[in-house]
């Protein structure tokens, strides 16, 4: 037995040594413990796409864009892409797993003369991304939780704005305490995760039509061929619009990626866990979209306009009844909390990763790790405070909100599809990880870039044609925003970033330190 331990131990060592050679390699030294394995790195992916509950959130910008068909067909459509994407990514999360990530990958690729420039802007698209995605998630909480709350009461209860945001900021609090806990107890946390988003899933697919009454229950043809637009775009624009429900849910490519440098045999458990949620999460978002569309009933404006204002509550409460309902719905408002911890355990080691490298104001502060817990808090709070103040959009109109969920996606979109293109064209040599695509790498790349673009185009449009002040879409805004600040805080005179960030900043001078550690 003892030769037996002496083996697994002598293997883990070895393992750990040479995840700090790859780290080393990349300029930096062992900071974080490397709690996660494979499959819990896996988890953590899985999670912060979190199926069923994503789509809940998402639902109510989905059936405008083609009803059935959008839900459907839009879903599997944008999916096929959406593996293309992380293909592409878990290529570069193999060759260079930090958690640095995009902006790493981006001043790795780039030509000399615009590496650095490239690399602070995506570093600051990437963390926007973060901060608008957590803040999504949390806003798309705040309001299941609402709706519950009106299912409960009888539809005697509508949140105000105000009362939304109210819970949004208890969330934001909440989830920063539970991401500050230590990389082995949140590590761990995932087999829980995942259980219990793979419950949700059956109990929704086994649910609805066993209870929904016959009148909900619509017929294939309803399901696979109904196109119902009432956006005021034509019906092929429609269609493509659709898929801001996919994008959102399935997203995140770079989540693993980012917990790399916590993630034991990083090279291959991240493609691992990159490629496994997201083919996952595809096929079980597809089905859960299928059983929808089935039980959603045949009056779609009456599921959208319904009082209760999350149409995935409406089906439920048409087909479970009232108490049914707040039963799943728990589980789904649970299932979404624990998204918000780890889209923000994410985010922070974005925040953290950026500021070891000296791209974000207060790095200094930001790049510390908690001496008892061994995680980055102060880049949890970080990312928490901000996303608590891209909340205040919400009380600019009930549309406005909805460019906190495009922002997500566009700015991942930006981050994601700048690497994939400079490892082409930036004329620096990319060495192969253990996930190789091969001689499919470049039209792979080719197909993921081309529908990240025309994706960020399209989310950058109004809801409806003819937008005012209160239905314009605010995404081209706030993304705007960070662009321009981004650019203007690296060219500012005399203080500008360009003065003083030299990209990523090695830690570690070189590899021989590592031989000195294994000699030792």
């Amino acid at each position: 037995m003892s030769s037996t331990n002496e083996k697994h131990s002598a293997t883990d060592s070895e393992r750990s040594l040479n995840d700090q050679d790859v780290l080393a390699r990349l300029g930096y030294k062992e900071e974080f413990k490397r709690d996660f394995s494979r499959v819990e790195l896996f988890g953590l992916s899985f999670t912060i796409v979190g199926v069923v509950q994503s789509i809940a959130a998402v639902l109510l910008y989905s059936i405008p864009y083609g009803g059935p068909v959008g839900m459907v067909w839009g879903w599997f459509t944008c999916c096929v892409f959406l593996v293309f994407v992380a293909m592409a990514m878990a290529e570069l999360g193999s060759a260079a797993p930090t958690a640095g990530g995009l902006y790493y990958w981006t001043f790795k690729y780039s030509s000399p003369r615009y590496r650095k420039l490239l690399s602070w802007l995506i570093g600051y698209v990437n963390t926007a991304a973060y901060v608008a995605g957590m803040a999504s998630v949390d806003w798309g909480c705040a309001t299941q939780i609402m709706a519950a709350v009106n299912i409960n009461s009888g539809g005697s209860f509508e949140a105000t704005n105000a009362q939304t945001f109210g819970v949004y900021c208890a969330l934001l609090f909440l989830h920063a305490v539970l991401a500050s806990l230590a990389t082995k107890v949140i590590a761990r946390l995932q087999y829980f995760y995942v259980l219990l988003n793979l419950a949700l899933f059956l109990a929704v697919i086994i649910a609805l039509p066993i209870a929904t009454p016959r009148e909900f229950v619509n017929k294939a043809s309803f399901a696979f061929g109904h196109f119902e637009n009432v956006s005021g775009w034509s019906n092929g624009y429609a269609f493509i619009l659709s898929f801001l429900a996919p994008a959102w849910t399935v997203a995140g490519f770079d989540t693993s990626v980012h917990i790399s440098e916590e993630a034991r045999n990083a090279p291959r458990a991240v493609p691992f866990a990159i490629m496994c949620a997201t083919v996952l999460s595809s096929i079980l978002g597809w089905i859960v979209n299928i059983v929808l569309a089935f039980h959603i009933g045949g009056d779609l404006q009456a599921v959208a306009a319904n009082p209760i204002g999350q149409p995935m509550a409406t089906i439920f409460a048409n087909s479970v009844g009232p108490t049914g309902t707040v039963v799943i719905w728990a589980f789904i408002v649970i299932t979404l909390f624990m998204t918000g911890m780890d889209y923000l355990i994410a985010g922070s080691r974005q925040i953290f990763a950026f500021s070891r490298d000296q791209g974000l104001p207060f790095s200094k502060t930001l790049y510390n790790l908690n001496s008892r817990t061994q995680t980055p808090i102060y880049a949890v709070c970080f990312c928490a405070f901000l996303s608590l103040l891209l909340g205040l959009i919400s009380f600019a109109g009930p549309l406005a909100i909805t460019a906190v969920f495009t922002m997500s996606v566009v700015c991942q979109y930006i981050g994601f599809v700048t690497p994939i293109i400079l490892r082409f064209v930036g004329g620096s040599e990319f060495v192969h990880g253990p996930f190789n695509l091969g001689i499919l790498s470049g039209p792979v790349s080719f197909i993921a870039s081309a529908y990240m673009l025309l994706m960020i185009v399209v989310f950058l449009f109004p809801p409806s044609p003819g937008a005012t002040s209160h239905s314009m879409n605010y995404t081209i805004v706030v993304v705007g925003g960070v662009l321009l600040l981004s650019l203007g805080y690296y060219f500012v005179p005399k203080y500008g970033g360009r003065y003083w960030f030299k990209g990523p900043v090695h830690t570690i001078k070189d590899a021989d330190t590592i031989e000195e550690t294994k000699s030792s």
